[in-house]
C-alpha cells in the first residue's frame, strides 16, 4: 500500500519523477494551475445531467447515475485550423465525408508544398511544420525509405495482445484490418510516381508481454521487412522505440495513450493515437478537487495500478495533479498494483476497500476494468465508494456491459470515466450516425460482429488515421516513402469519423505532438447499457506539453 506523500513508499524511479519534473509535468496535465483552473471559474461552463430511475441523493456510485449531477467543464482551446470543430457542420452522409477528408489532405499537402518542407535535395534531412528535423544521415548503412514498398504492395507490421489478460486488445487489429481491406477494395492508394499499393497487414501475438515484442518487432524488421510498425501497450512500445527510431522506421499511431509518444524531436518516427494518460489523470484530479466541500476534512483516493510502465504513468500524472492541488493535506491517496498478467484482482480491491475510500480510480485496462466493477460490487465499494472511474482505456460499452459483469449488470452502474472523444460503435444512441453506419459494415464485411468490443471501433479510428496519411504521404514528391509517411503523420489536421463531432485530429510538427486532446466526463448506465454523457464535449487541441521521457529515471521534461 502506497501513501501520497511518504516517499519510502515510491520506487527511486517514481520518486525521481516527482523530484526532478513536477512543476514540468503539471503543465501536460492541462493543467492543473491554468486551462482547468480558468474553466472552473464560470457556472456557465457546466452541464447539469439527469437519468432515469431512482436514487436518494447521489451518496453512492449506484444511485448518482439517477440523480441530477453538476460537472465542470475545461473550456475548449480556440481552434482555427483546417479541421472542423463545430461537430453541427460536419457531413452527413460518407460521400460528404470523403469530399472533406479530401479537402483536408489535399490543404495538408499544400502546406507541405508551400513551406518545401520534406527531404532534402542531398537526401540527408527531413523537415516539416514548427521546426520538425530528421537527420537521416543517421539512419543505419543501407537504410532504403521504400523498404516494405513494391509496385502493388504495402506491408505494415503490427504487434499486438491476441492472447492473454489483455487479448481484448487484439479487436484493435481487427477493426484496422478492416478498413485497410475496406479501401484495398476501393483500388488501394496511389502516389505521385504512377504506383498503386494495397496494404499487407501483418499481425504478430505478443500476449501483451514485452519481452515477447522485442523479438517480434526484430522479426518484422528483418525478416517480412515491413515499410512501417504499429505497437500495442505503453511497455511494449517502450522496449522498442529507442530501436524503431534507431531504424528510422515508422512507428506511427501507436496505440497507447503514455505521454512519451509525444516527442517529435527525439522519436520523431513514433506518435501515439490515444488520449494522453497525464491528462486524464489531471482530469480526475480536477474532478475531485470541484467536489472538496462533498467529502469528510480527510478522505482517501484509491487506486488500482497496473504494475509496468502503462500504469505507472497514471499513478506519476495523478501524483503530480496532487502535489500542486489546494486540498492535497485532505487526501489520502493509496494504491494497490497487480501485474499486467494476473487472472485475478481480488486481494488487491480488498484491500483497497479496507480504506474505505470516498473515491475509486481503476489505472488499469482489458480484463481488469469489469473485474474492477465486479470487485467493487462483491466488497461493498460500489455502495460506500461516492465517485467510482473506469480508464479512457475501457471506454465504451463492452467492458462493462451485462456480458462482462455478470448478472443484471448492476456492477457497472454509475461507474465514470473520461472519454477521449471516442465514438462506440456498439452504442445504441449512435446508430444513426452515418459514420458508425459505414463503420459497423466494414467490420462485419471483415467478418467480425460489431457488437462484439467496442475496440473493434478504436481500431477502426487508428487504422483510418493511417489511411489518411497513406493517401498524402503518396503526394508527395517522391511519392510514398517512409519519409514522406512520417512527414503526413506530423502534419494531419482532419476529423476522424470515429470521434464525436467538434474533436479534432490534429498535429502540428514539433509544436504539437498529440493527434487527440480532449473529450467528455460520462456515467455509465446500465438500463441503457452504455456511458451517458455528462458534460458537453471540451476540445484540449494543443495544450499538452510534448514530453522527453527518460526510461532510466521515468521523468518527463517538456517541451
Amino acid at each position: 500500500m502506497q501513501l501520497c506523500c511518504d516517499p519510502g513508499d515510491r520506487s527511486e524511479g517514481e520518486d525521481n519523477f516527482m523530484r526532478v519534473s513536477r512543476w514540468r509535468w503539471l503543465v501536460a496535465v492541462l493543467a492543473a494551475a491554468s486551462l482547468l483552473a480558468a474553466a472552473c471559474g464560470s457556472s456557465g461552463d457546466t452541464t447539469t445531467a439527469e437519468t432515469e430511475g431512482e436514487g436518494s441523493g447521489g451518496s453512492t456510485a449506484g444511485s448518482s447515475a439517477t440523480t441530477a449531477v453538476d460537472v465542470t467543464v475545461p473550456q475548449s482551446a480556440e481552434y482555427s485550423g483546417q479541421a472542423v470543430a463545430d461537430g453541427s457542420k460536419l457531413p452527413q452522409d460518407l460521400a460528404g465525408w470523403e469530399a472533406l477528408w479530401k479537402t483536408q489532405r489535399d490543404a495538408v499537402v499544400q502546406r507541405i508544398k508551400d513551406n518545401k518542407w520534406g527531404v532534402s535535395a542531398d537526401g540527408k534531412t527531413l523537415t516539416g511544420p514548427e521546426g520538425f528535423t530528421v537527420d537521416l544521415s543517421a539512419c543505419p548503412d543501407g537504410w532504403n525509405s521504400a523498404e516494405g514498398l513494391t509496385d502493388t504492395e504495402v506491408k505494415i507490421g503490427q504487434t499486438i495482445a491476441q492472447s492473454g489478460t489483455f487479448a481484448v486488445a487484439g479487436n484493435y487489429g481487427k477493426g484496422q484490418d478492416a478498413i485497410f481491406q475496406y479501401y484495398n477494395g476501393k483500388g488501394g492508394f496511389p502516389d505521385s510516381t504512377g504506383k498503386t499499393r494495397k496494404v499487407t497487414y501483418i499481425q504478430k501475438d505478443d500476449g501483451y508481454d514485452p519481452a515477447k515484442t522485442v523479438p517480434l518487432v526484430d522479426e518484422l524488421l528483418n525478416a517480412e521487412k515491413v515499410f512501417s510498425l504499429v505497437t500495442l501497450g505503453s511497455p511494449n512500445i517502450m522496449k522498442t522505440y529507442d530501436k524503431v527510431n534507431q531504424r528510422c522506421v515508422p512507428q506511427v499511431f501507436s496505440q497507447s495513450g503514455h505521454p512519451a509518444w509525444g516527442d517529435p524531436a527525439n522519436h520523431p518516427w513514433t506518435s501515439g493515437g490515444l488520449l494522453n494518460y497525464a491528462t486524464e489523470a489531471g482530469l480526475w484530479g480536477k474532478f475531485i478537487e470541484d467536489r472538496a466541500d462533498e467529502f469528510p476534512e480527510k478522505f482517501t483516493v484509491a487506486a488500482l495500478i497496473v504494475n509496468n510502465e502503462f500504469g505507472k504513468i497514471y499513478d506519476a500524472s495523478f501524483r503530480a495533479w496532487l502535489e500542486q492541488s489546494p486540498i492535497k493535506d485532505r487526501i489520502n491517496y493509496v494504491t494497490e498494483t497487480v501485474d499486467p498478467q494476473a487472472p485475478t484482482i481480488t486481494n488487491q480491491m480488498t484491500t483497497l476497500a479496507a480504506e474505505n475510500p470516498s473515491v475509486f480510480i481503476a489505472e488499469a485496462a482489458a480484463t481488469f476494468c469489469p473485474q474492477a466493477a465486479q470487485e467493487a460490487y462483491q466488497n461493498g465499494m460500489h455502495e460506500t465508494t461516492k465517485y467510482l472511474f473506469q480508464p479512457n482505456t475501457c471506454a465504451g460499452s463492452s467492458q462493462l456491459s451485462k456480458e462482462k459483469v455478470g448478472g443484471d449488470g448492476s456492477a457497472s452502474e454509475g461507474w465514470w470515466i473520461v472519454n477521449g472523444g471516442t465514438k462506440d460503435i456498439r452504442d445504441a444512441g449512435l446508430q444513426d450516425d452515418p459514420m458508425v453506419i459505414w463503420g459497423r459494415q466494414m467490420v462485419t464485411d471483415h467478418g467480425e460482429d460489431p457488437d462484439s468490443s467496442t475496440e473493434l471501433g478504436l481500431g477502426l479510428m487508428h487504422g483510418w488515421a493511417y489511411v489518411q496519411s497513406l493517401l498524402i504521404a503518396g503526394q508527395l514528391e517522391g511519392g510514398l516513402t517512409r519519409a514522406n509517411l512520417v512527414l503526413a503523420a506530423r502534419t494531419l489536421d482532419t476529423n476522424n469519423p470515429f470521434q464525436l463531432g467538434g474533436m479534432v485530429w490534429h498535429v502540428d510538427g514539433n509544436a504539437d505532438a498529440y493527434y487527440t486532446e480532449g473529450g467528455l466526463f460520462q456515467q455509465y448506465d446500465v438500463a441503457k447499457q452504455s456511458y451517458v454523457s455528462r458534460t458537453e464535449l471540451f476540445n484540449l487541441d494543443g495544450q499538452s506539453k510534448n514530453c522527453k521521457f527518460e526510461t532510466a529515471t521515468s521523468t518527463c521534461t517538456l517541451y
